[in-house]
């Protein structure tokens, strides 16, 4: 074991036996996160509306707090951005994380409380180097600096003393000290709003860095690293990074980018470390890199339940974690201690295991296809994009999907979006693929495309070179947790694309 990793280890004994506590008493654990929300909600003007006291029981909170979304409470948001007190959470919130989402085009403001900061956000930043400092004690992921990719927005006063921006941002001024040694860029060139001359600014300071960890959303890291590929002269990261270990990422999908970070980091003792985490919050983290899923954390100040996504318009049909079941696609439904209470999120999972609870993404309960029926979702979209690259040889850099709908006697279709970093022999066989294995993993669009039926074979349209690059810059969306969306339901972000493409 590294000297760093056994200072870790032994710094978070107690950490990791809480950790083991809430593997092996999961219900009791978040039945104690949910009495301790209900005495700050009973402090709140919301709970004060739906008569909710301190307590009363989770069946009563289920039957009298709605199941909302952004939407339903951005009164009570903007009221708390304006400085008012005791609207969501007791006392005056004085952040909130600015957020678009995958698929808006309107800011969202998740109020950030001293509660969530610290024992949610920062709680999962420990967790995480904690677990995998325990699990890989040879690793030398901490054993140097680590590289952060963070949003673009520096922090804007709103009157009051209240502030927001990206939630990087927020976290990175409320850091402690130590944090910030440990980190790179440093904090003036992190705040950079222009994302091309952020990262710039990161080629020309941590080229001179002994960087063993980085950390961000996949697609624009890999922004980041063909350019310090370029700023250096050199072949691969290793000739920059020598003892590059580790790199933590969320955000989107790994799977596609899997490949192209092999070929840029070419070595056997790096690792790759999913989490979750939101503006809403920080909920959970692959413990075992061996699979794909993720442990939820479940003593962070949040309390969840699950939604099938079958019964997206019946939120009685909310489970708890105790009657959550191995297979079932949910959207997840959190209360937080950020003020967010039966809060809709966006993100649906699945459950891989109950005893520890484990889950996968799935997909965004907004981002689908299912023009035809035919209900097609993240998860299948990947899987079948993955298939097919196995099956040509290509690398995907980016994707979306979207329907054509039908007109007059001509039947329906998807027509895909993909620009490649390495081209398939056979962009033919591609397509072909995609379409094979989406039959395969969704009996919807199977029974849809069934001797062209409804559907006919999908349309892939190959970009040109940086068009999905181009096409997140017009809309002022490069850098942080700004994502292309994967699947649409209608034609919007296509045509603009299309457009692109032609220019």
């Amino acid at each position: 074991m590294s000297l760093i990793n056994s200072i870790l280890t032994t710094l978070y004994s107690k950490r990791l036996k809480a950790i083991e506590h809430f593997r092996r008493f999961p219900w009791e654990v978040q039945a104690e996160q949910f009495r301790l929300l209900m005495s700050y909600g009973a402090q709140t003007d919301y709970f004060r509306h739906y008569d909710m006291h301190a307590y009363d029981s989770v069946e009563t909170y289920q039957r009298r707090i709605p199941v909302v979304n952004y939407d339903d409470i951005q009164t009570e948001i903007e009221r708390m951005r304006r400085g008012e007190e005791n609207i969501l959470w007791p006392g005056k919130v004085g952040w909130f994380a600015k957020s678009s989402g995958t698929t808006g085009d309107r800011s969202k403001y998740i109020p950030v409380t001293d509660e969530i900061l610290h024992q949610c956000h920062f709680q999962g930043g420990r967790d995480t180097m904690a677990l995998f400092a325990y699990y890989h004690p040879r690793s030398k992921a901490f054993s140097g600096k680590t590289l952060t990719l963070g949003g673009s927005h520096r922090l804007d006063p709103l009157g009051g003393g209240v502030q927001s921006g990206d939630l990087s941002a927020i976290l990175i001024h409320n850091a402690p000290g130590w944090v910030n040694r440990l980190r790179e860029p440093s904090t003036h060139i992190a705040l950079i709003p222009d994302f091309e001359r952020k990262v710039d600014a990161i080629c020309w300071r941590c080229s001179k860095q002994r960087v063993t960890a980085f950390v961000g959303v996949p697609s624009w890291n890999l922004v980041l690293m063909n350019r310090m590929l370029e700023y250096t002269g050199t072949d691969n990261l290793l000739e920059v990074w020598p003892d590059l270990s580790l790199f933590i990422h969320g955000g989107v999908s790994f799977a596609p980018y899997r490949e192209q970070y092999r070929r840029l980091i070419p070595s056997s003792q790096m690792k790759y470390m999913e989490t979750y985490n939101a503006s809403e919050g920080f909920f959970a983290l692959q413990d075992n890199l061996s699979t794909s899923d993720m442990l939820l954390m479940l003593d962070y100040g949040v309390f969840y339940e699950f939604l099938p996504v079958g019964e997206l318009d019946r939120p009685e049909k909310a489970v708890t974690l105790a009657d959550v079941e191995i297979g079932v696609n949910y959207a997840m439904i959190i209360s937080t201690s950020g003020g967010l209470w039966r809060y809709m999120i966006g993100d649906t999972v699945e459950f891989t295991s109950l005893a520890p609870h484990k889950i996968r993404i799935t997909g965004r309960t907004k981002s689908y296809i299912n023009a035809f029926g035919e209900e097609i979702v993240i998860d299948n979209a990947e899987r079948a994009v993955s298939a097919a690259c196995a099956a040509t040889g290509a690398r995907v850099l980016e994707y979306t999907a979207a329907p054509i709908f039908m007109e007059g006697r001509a039947k329906g279709a998807h027509q895909w979006f993909v620009e490649f970093s390495a081209p398939p022999s056979d962009v033919m066989l591609f397509a072909e693929t995609l379409d094979r294995t989406l039959q395969e993993v969704n009996s919807d669009y199977a029974a849809k495309r069934f001797k062209n039926t409804t559907l006919m074979p999908p349309q892939l349209v190959v970009a040109r070179k940086g068009a999905f690059y181009r096409w997140m810059d017009e809309r002022k969306k490069l850098g942080g947790q700004n994502k292309v969306p994967r699947l649409a339901n209608d034609r919007k972000y296509m045509e603009q694309l299309l457009k692109i493409n032609a220019l």
